[in-house]
């Protein structure tokens, strides 16, 4: 029973997983300013994937988390391409658009996969390597500075390094590292509050499970 539980949770975080990948590849492409500084709606929403990886690896172990970067890879390439191909611009251009080869989107969304596999794997390594301290925040706050960091820089410089969107090419290394400040921001100001209190309801449930019956 044990394993399968894992097993369902880790399918349910794979496809969580699927989710913001194919949604941050698809709002990357919407450019914003914010204080004057470029950057993207994809940073808003990517953080998410690293709230979902370092819970998994909290409460099941490095080996679980492996397990979802496992199931969600190519499936998150492959749902990336056709929604980025299908709605371009926000605007809904049918499934005739996948029958031409759309080089500007292959780029991103090969350079999702990579990203999402470097910054997961380093996700892990290191929040599994600080899940023992004493403080709670340390692994999350940790990974998250570390994972986010090579996911961003390795998805703009493969994704947009003289690409034929002018805007993306000329402002890559600003628009990384804004979007990277945001990704941190957004971790230390509300995914870390939200993760302890995730945590502490999945504990409180799985103690309550495994817990003899009176």
């Amino acid at each position: 029973m044990p394993n399968r539980t894992s097993s369902r949770i880790a399918l349910l975080l794979a496809c969580f997983h699927i989710l913001i990948v194919a949604s941050s590849n698809y709002l990357v492409q919407f450019p914003i300013t914010v204080f004057g500084f470029k950057a993207t709606w994809g940073a808003f929403t990517f953080p998410f994937i690293f709230l979902a990886t370092d819970l998994t690896v909290r409460i099941l172990g490095a080996k679980e988390g492996r397990r979802v970067i496992f199931y969600a890879m190519l499936p998150a390439l492959v749902v990336s391409y056709i929604v980025t191909v299908c709605f371009r611009d926000g605007e809904w251009l049918g499934f005739d658009a996948l029958l031409s080869f759309n080089l500007f989107v292959a780029r991103i969304a090969i350079a999702s996969f990579s990203a999402y596999v470097i910054g997961q794997m380093n996700d892990i390594f290191v929040f599994n390597k600080l899940r023992q301290h004493k403080q709670w925040w340390h692994a999350p706050l940790a990974s998250a500075i570390f994972g986010n960091f090579m996911d961003t820089f390795t998805f703009f410089i493969i994704a947009f390094y003289k690409t034929s969107d002018a805007y993306l090419a000329n402002n890559l290394l600003e628009i990384a590292t804004v979007d990277y400040a945001f990704k941190i921001l957004i971790n230390s100001l509300l995914f870390l509050p939200l993760y302890k209190v995730i945590l502490d309801e999945l504990m409180n449930r799985m103690t309550k499970r495994n817990s003899p019956q009176s």
